[in-house]
Formats: structure tokens, sequence, C-alpha cells
């Protein structure tokens, strides 16, 4: 289902009038300590979609705590998704979902409440510079990072050779370069988030975080590439999708079944292709 050209005008003015409330620094104590003392509960969130099927999926958000990162809060709700995917609109289709479970949250389990949280997307490193990061924390008021696995190619910036160059010098993990627009505006950095893996993450500011931040503390939350709030949304989320009985296998059997391979640690599940 394609978007209309007014649905899509609409929601241009909207990324419009939220993106003015966007803050582009930090508002925490927390975030001003180099270790983050103060800091103890983190969050991820995630949407799986059953396959074949775009219109019903499971949200999904998790609370870790910080710094030992184990779950302390997870729901998984299947949802009936209606608006339309169209790149640089994604926010349009899932953050309502994503809103409703950080609100579930708060009058459920308040004391749970993340302070901060790690969105599988993008914040200001997007077209209109109002990505998937920015809309769930303005919408929320919460401190928001997005953290995305592959370059959107804005502002001039492209996944040419001289980036791949620039990614390969990435040797240890928490090592960075920005990603700087013809524009001249710094609107991500690249991160090697970990030794294990020479493929890099691609970190935004969502809101009320500073960039410096937002980089320190997806490092610190990353056990494998994957920042861990992000990666237990993501895992919890499939696996209650596979336990729905429209779904052709059930459980952590459909999990390790799947076309990624996986590997059991002293650090938890994790796919391949997470190390690689």
């Amino acid at each position: 289902m394609a978007a209309s050209p007014g649905r899509r005008r609409r929601w241009e003015r909207e990324q419009a009038r939220l993106k003015g409330s966007v803050v582009e620094e930090d508002t925490e104590e927390w975030q001003k300590d180099a270790r983050f003392a103060g800091l103890e509960r983190v969050g991820g969130v995630d949407l799986s979609y059953i396959k074949g099927d775009d219109s019903r999926a499971c949200a999904s958000l998790v609370v870790l705590s910080f710094p030992a990162l184990e779950v302390l809060y997870q729901d998984c709700r299947m949802v009936a998704v209606s608006a339309p995917y169209v790149a640089g609109f994604l926010a349009f289709r899932e953050v309502p979902f994503l809103v409703e479970a950080v609100q579930r949250l708060q009058q459920e389990e308040p004391q749970l409440q993340p302070q901060v949280l790690l969105v599988d997307g993008n914040g200001l490193l997007h077209p209109r510079g109002f990505g998937t990061a920015c809309h769930l924390g303005v919408l929320t008021d919460l401190p928001c990072i997005g953290v995305a696995k592959n370059l959107l190619q804005v502002d001039g910036l492209v996944r040419d050779e001289l980036h791949r160059e620039q990614v390969r010098s990435l040797q240890r993990s928490g090592e960075t370069f920005p990603l700087t627009g013809t524009s001249g505006k710094v609107l991500g950095m690249v991160l090697r988030s970990c030794n294990n893996s020479s493929k890099p993450l691609y970190v935004s500011v969502g809101h009320r975080v500073s960039l410096d931040t937002a980089v320190r503390l997806v490092r610190a939350c990353c056990r494998f590439r994957i920042p861990e709030p992000i990666r237990q949304a993501d895992i919890r989320s499939r696996e209650y999708l596979r336990k729905q009985p429209c779904a052709p296998l059930e459980g952590l059997q459909a999990l390790l079944a799947g076309p990624e391979r996986w590997v059991c640690g002293q650090k938890g599940l994790c796919s391949w292709n997470e190390l690689q």
C-alpha cells in the first residue's frame, strides 16, 4: 500500500513541526559523568513483522539494568500496522505502538521507566533531520539515541570507496569517525562497537542527548555488535512472533532454524551476523 501525495505532505508538515522540539544536547546529570553514574535503566525498542505479512507485527519494549545489562522488564504485544511503509517516514508506521508501550510501562511499573531509549534506526541522520529516534524521543520526552546498522545516504553521504576505507580504518572497539554532510553538519558517528565485528554502527542523536554521549553509551551497552537493549528487544519480539498460532514454527527452535547462525556463549544468545 502506497502513501498518497496528500498523506506524504501531512507527514512532512508533522515532522517539521515536531523537529522544533528536538534537543541536541545532554539534559541529565548522568550524561555528564564519564562512567554514567546515576544511570540505572536503559531501554530498547523493536518491531518485528510476521514473515510475508507486513500488517501484523510484535512491538517490543525492554528495560535493562545498567551497567549489568540484565533484563528488568519486557513488553511484547501483537499490533495491527495500517500505515504504509514509505522511506523517510517509518516513524508514522511504527512509533505509535512504541509510544503506547512506554505509556503502559509508565502506568504499570513507573519505577522501571528507562532513563534513555536506544532505537534501531536513525535520529538526526535523516533526509529531513527527524528520524524514528527523534520522533519517539519528542513524543515520550525521553532521551533517545538512534543506532542503525547501515548508512542512510543523505546530505551527500554515500557508501563509496572512501567511506569503506574509513570503515576499514576502525581497527579496535570504540574507534569512530564523524559523518559530515555536504552541508557541513555532523549528522552522526560511525562506531566500531566491538572487536569481534568489523561492521560498524551508525549512531545519531535522537532527543535530549549529545552525539558524544550517545556514542559513549552505545559502546557501553555492547556485548556484541548490536547494543544489548536493541538486541534483546529484537530477540524477544521475534521469539514472541514464533509462539503465535499463525507462525509456521514456534519458539527457540524456529529462531535457531532461521537463515541466521546463532551462537550461545557466556554472554547469552547472539546471531553469527552480529559477531561479523
